[in-house]
């Protein structure tokens, strides 16, 4: 996420000076502009949690908002929810639970989101940062470096799922490495992007799944890790859970649909995929 951090450095207004900090250290941001503005702390439940007056230079979140000494996930606005300049920042204060409460690292990243471009249309997804950090993070960094482009949906199965991101496009690939799982009570509700596995524990990498019915998905809850939400373009995906199939039992397509794209972009006040998200 490096590149694009430098990126948004042309046009944005907080720029976090790195991405990964210690508890002890200061959240230290370049606030670019030309007179003091009022930032908003929320949760990534929309809450309102602060306000504070941040003057232009450095300054530290840290110590405007002293909330954020609490291991969660927030959001930072330069205004407010609603009426904002710039790319919003995530704060994420992680914890190692096997370690206990106390906040093991602080990532500070911009707020993003995925427009996925496909032979039968695009979907944009947003991310749950809250409960599915580090799927969100390799799941954006993949997509960020150009690794689905070109893959395809290899397994489609109607009022179902449809699952993509295998390289080799016969379900058994992946980036060449597995992540943790993060499974929560998210549930797998119509629209919702999920990591496949397996079956065995932490063997996660890139293959991911789009859910279809909760009818149909419900028994996923709490055993698979959703990480984000398709929230427009489901015409698109229903357009590729009707791709016709070669075997319908195993989701076997005659011709894969192909994912064409996948952009990482910043979320920004004209283009804001998360307002209204849940």
């Amino acid at each position: 996420m490096q590149p694009l951090i430098g990126l948004m450095a042309l046009f944005s207004v907080l720029i976090p000076q790195k991405i990964w900090f210690a508890p002890s250290q200061p959240l230290n941001v370049m606030v670019k502009a030309d007179s003091a503005l009022t930032l908003t702390l929320t949760d990534m439940a929309d809450k309102q949690l602060a306000t504070a007056s941040a003057k232009p230079g450095v300054d530290d979140l840290k110590q405007l908002f002293p909330a954020i000494a609490q291991s969660g996930t927030y959001i930072v606005f330069a205004g407010t929810p609603t009426d904002f300049v710039g790319t919003p920042l995530v704060i994420e204060v992680r914890i190692d639970k096997q370690q206990g409460p106390t906040p093991q690292a602080v990532k500070v990243e911009p707020l993003c989101y995925v427009d996925m471009t496909t032979d039968m249309g695009k979907f944009t997804s947003v991310f749950y940062y809250d409960v599915a950090p580090n799927t969100v993070d390799n799941f954006l960094s993949l997509a960020a470096g150009g690794y689905y482009d070109g893959l395809t949906f290899h397994r489609i199965l109607p009022g179902f799922v449809i699952q993509g991101g295998d390289p080799l496009g016969d379900g058994t690939g992946g980036p060449g490495y597995t992540i943790g799982d993060e499974f929560s009570d998210r549930q797998h509700l119509e629209g919702v992007l999920s990591m496949a596995h397996t079956g065995a524990p932490n063997s996660g990498g890139s293959q991911f799944f789009v859910c279809l019915d909760y009818n149909s998905t419900k028994h996923l809850d709490g055993g698979y890790a959703a990480f984000g939400k398709v929230v427009d373009g489901m015409d698109a995906v229903k357009k590729i859970a009707a791709t016709p199939l070669s075997n319908p039992q195993a989701g076997t397509p005659v011709k894969a649909p192909v994912i064409q794209k996948a952009e990482v972009l910043p979320v920004t006040k004209d283009h804001n995929p998360y307002a209204g998200a849940k």
